[in-house]
């Protein structure tokens, strides 16, 4: 006598793991830009960007101000709305120009 199997589809174990209403939708994210600075040196730039986000490293942070003075803006850093806004005031706070976007 043949034993029998439950019949289950393909992947149904999986989508009984992840009830819908415990499924959490992803916050919208924003980029923080910096624009282009004439007034300020390159080196008080990078500095700040590297005081205000201090996960950049000395060269991601050099990147975002070549960015920013070769095209007229440079990709700070994307993440939540809240520290998009922090970083972005802050930044302003130290004399550079900056905005936030969300993120396409």
């Amino acid at each position: 006598m043949a034993e029998e199997t439950p019949n289950r589809s393909p992947g149904g174990a999986a989508v009984l793991d992840k009830a819908p209403e415990r499924v959490r939708k992803r916050s919208p994210r924003y980029k923080v830009l910096l624009h282009n600075d004439p007034v300020n040196s390159m080196e008080y730039v990078i500095t700040t960007l590297r005081q205000v986000v201090p996960q950049l490293s000395e060269q991601d942070a050099m990147a975002v101000m070549l960015e920013a003075h070769n095209t007229g803006l440079g990709l700070v850093i994307v993440c939540d709305i809240e520290p998009a806004e922090f970083y972005c005031e802050t930044l302003k706070s130290k004399g550079l120009t900056s905005s936030i976007e969300p993120e396409d």
